[in-house]
C-alpha cells in the first residue's frame, strides 16, 4: 500500500555544513576519482548554495502538496547538471548567481524525469531509497512529477532574456520526446544503434547540453565557443548514458543505490544488448530476440552462454570511451584555466567509471 506522506511543516535545514562533503563523496567513490581530486573545490560555495536553494523550491507548492516535493528534492543526489552549469560559467568567465539559477532549473527538470522514468520502469529504489512511486503509487506520482516540470518552466521565465526559458523548453521536450521514442521502441527488435543514439541523445544529453551552452551564453561567449561547449555536453552527457546503459548490466544495486536490471526485462534494448545482437549469428540472434520478447527477467549467464555477451559490454564501454575523448577536444577552443581543466577532469572521471565496467 502507498506510503502517506504527513503534514509538512516548514522546511529548517540543519545540514548545510556538510553538503559539500556529501556531493564530493557521490563522485568519489572509487580510488580513481580520489587521484583525479575531482575539481568540486572551485565552486563548494556555489554548489551549498544550489543544494539549499533546491530544497527551498518546495515552498513554492501547496501546503498539501509541499511534503512530497520535499521529498523528492531532498533526495541529494550527484547534481551533475548544476555542477556543470557552474564550471562552464567558470571555463567562459566566472560562474554567479544565474549560472547556479540555471543549474537548479536543469536539476529540476532531471527529477521530475527521474519521476517519471520510475513510474514506466516499476522502479523501487532510487537512491538508496524507495521511489515516488513505491511510496504513493503512480497516480500520484505522475502529478507531482508534472508539478515539478512546470515549476522549472517557471523558474526558467525568470530569467530577464527569453533566450533562457526557450533554449531549456526546447530542452524538456526534446527529453520528453526522447522518452516517449525510447517507450514506443520497446520490445523493438529493429531498432538500430543510430537511432539509439538519437534517444539518448534527447533523453539524457539536451540538459547536459544546455547546462554547458546556456553557461557559455551567460558569460558572453562568443557563438563558437558557445557550439563547442554545446557539443561538450552532448558528448558528455550520451557517454554517461552509456555508461549507465553499461551499470544496468555490471552494476551493484548496493553501489549504484538504485534498482538494477530492469532495462531489458522493460524492453529497453541498450548499446550492450545492440551490439551483442549484431555480433550474433542468424541463430544466435534469434535465440536472444525470444529471451528478450519472453518480458522475464534474464539470467545473464544465459546472455553470455548465446554469444559474446562480455565483448558486447566492453565495446560499449569503448565507444563511450571515445565519446569522452571528442567531448575533451571540444574544449580545446576555451582558455586554459581551472575551471576549463575542471570539465576535463570530469570526462576523465567519466572514463575511470566506464573502464571500470566488467560484465558479470
Amino acid at each position: 500500500m502507498p506510503q502517506a506522506y504527513p503534514p509538512c511543516n516548514p522546511l529548517v535545514d540543519t545540514h548545510l555544513p556538510t553538503l559539500y562533503t556529501s556531493l564530493v563523496k557521490n563522485f568519489t567513490k572509487s580510488p580513481a576519482a580520489t587521484a583525479l581530486r575531482f575539481p568540486f573545490h572551485l565552486i563548494a560555495d556555489h554548489l551549498v548554495d544550489v543544494e539549499e536553494q533546491i530544497r527551498l523550491q518546495a515552498r513554492s507548492f501547496d501546503p498539501a502538496v509541499e511534503g512530497y516535493v520535499t521529498t523528492v528534492l531532498g533526495s541529494s543526489g550527484k547534481r551533475i547538471r548544476p555542477a556543470l552549469a557552474l564550471l562552464a560559467g567558470g571555463a567562459c568567465g566566472s560562474p554567479d548567481a544565474d549560472h547556479a539559477k540555471l543549474g537548479i532549473v536543469l536539476e529540476l527538470i532531471h527529477l521530475a524525469t527521474l519521476v517519471h522514468d520510475d513510474i514506466m520502469d516499476g522502479a523501487e529504489m532510487r537512491r538508496a531509497a524507495p521511489t515516488a512511486a513505491a511510496r504513493w503509487g503512480n497516480a500520484l506520482s505522475v502529478l507531482l512529477g508534472d508539478c515539478l516540470f512546470a515549476h522549472a518552466l517557471e523558474l526558467a521565465a525568470s530569467f530577464d532574456s527569453t533566450h533562457i526559458s526557450r533554449k531549456i523548453s526546447r530542452a524538456s521536450n526534446e527529453v520528453c520526446s526522447g522518452e516517449i521514442l525510447q517507450t514506443q521502441r520497446r520490445f523493438d527488435l529493429g531498432l538500430t544503434i543510430p537511432e539509439y543514439f538519437r534517444i539518448i541523445r534527447m533523453k539524457t544529453a539536451a540538459l547536459f547540453s544546455a547546462a554547458t551552452e546556456l553557461s557559455a551564453w551567460l558569460s558572453g561567449a562568443s557563438i563558437p565557443v558557445q557550439d563547442s561547449m554545446r557539443r561538450y555536453g552532448e558528448l558528455l552527457g550520451t557517454a554517461y548514458q552509456v555508461y549507465d546503459d553499461c551499470l544496468d548490466l555490471c552494476g551493484s544495486e548496493k553501489e549504484a543505490g538504485k534498482t538494477l536490471g530492469t532495462d531489458l526485462v522493460k524492453g529497453k534494448l541498450t548499446l550492450p544488448i545492440l551490439y551483442l545482437m549484431e555480433d550474433a549469428t542468424d541463430s544466435q540472434r534469434s535465440q536472444l530476440n525470444t529471451l528478450i520478447l519472453r518480458q522475464e527477467p534474464i539470467d545473464l549467464s544465459v546472455l553470455a552462454g548465446i554469444a559474446n555477451y562480455a565483448g558486447a559490454v566492453t565495446r560499449a564501454v569503448s565507444t563511450g570511451r571515445q565519446m569522452l575523448v571528442d567531448a575533451r577536444s571540444a574544449l580545446a577552443i576555451l582558455p586554459a584555466n581551472d575551471y576549463s581543466i575542471a570539465l576535463g577532469n570530469i570526462t576523465d572521471y567519466l572514463d575511470s567509471l566506464l573502464d571500470g565496467c566488467r560484465a558479470r
